[in-house]
């Protein structure tokens, strides 16, 4: 692995530009937020108070700079794992599991602050096992089937090699995945209610041609994106058996 073209395994040197933490940053509690900041800082050879001041307003954590954190919530201490990263300057922020534990409110405030970073020149590796996160923070994504890369790339490169599902609700669920099997749709189940098929549109339109033909009525049709739960399963259980 290189970062940045450097080796990490040179020391400490290798890893300027990088910055993050493991699912839980860990401060004195006794010290205010500030404190803790300018302690990092001093470790890390210094720093302006100004900046401190900064990364803290980034967070939104500059009214509460002078409290203890041991009196901050699990979000609010999330908030200043993020803004203690901040004060290197990173390039590259690596994040574990930083929505671990959160609420909702602790989630979506984690979203919106690791969303603005990109546009500040950050890049973000988010590692989580927290999927609907991933899919919401996310534009890239890596998948790791036993020690070994199953996918990486966009998002949406993955979801287009899978294609859509499409749900069918007609009036005759078995009669309508029979014609889907005599058309040459052969992904398709029913479930519930419904019929789903993963299928090209032009194979959907012929279906639904047909079913009127039959006198089958229809009564919902949809198309659903897989969400990244499902393509992980399909990644990584298909691969397995």
């Amino acid at each position: 692995m290189r970062l940045f073209g450097r080796d990490p395994a040179d020391g400490h040197a290798s890893l300027d530009g990088v910055a993050g933490f493991v699912e839980s940053p860990t401060f004195y509690p006794y010290l205010s937020g500030r404190e803790n900041l300018e302690l990092l800082g001093a470790l890390d050879g210094g720093v302006e108070r100004r900046w401190v001041d900064e990364c803290l307003d980034r967070v939104e954590l500059l009214d509460r700079a002078r409290d203890r954190v041991g009196g901050y919530s699990l979000g609010m201490r999330q908030r200043l794992g993020i803004a203690a990263s901040l004060m290197r300057r990173p390039s590259l922020l690596v994040l574990d599991e930083p929505a671990n534990g959160l609420d909702p409110a602790g989630i979506r405030d984690m979203r919106r602050l690791i969303g603005d970073l990109p546009a500040q020149g950050v890049t973000v590796l988010y590692s989580s096992h927290l999927l609907a996160e991933v899919e919401d923070v996310c534009n890239r994504v890596a998948i790791l089937n036993q020690g070994r890369v199953a996918f990486e790339g966009a998002l949406e490169e993955l979801r287009a090699s899978v294609g859509e599902a499409t749900r069918i609700e007609t009036a005759d669920s078995t009669r309508t995945l029979t014609l889907a099997h005599e058309l040459g749709i052969e992904n398709a189940t029913i479930e519930g209610e419904a019929v789903w098929l993963e299928a090209p549109m032009t194979a959907i339109d012929r279906l639904t041609i047909a079913l009127g033909t039959a006198g089958i009525p229809i009564r919902g049709l949809n198309r659903e994106r897989h969400s990244l739960e499902d393509l992980f399963f399909r990644l990584t259980e298909e691969r397995g058996e």
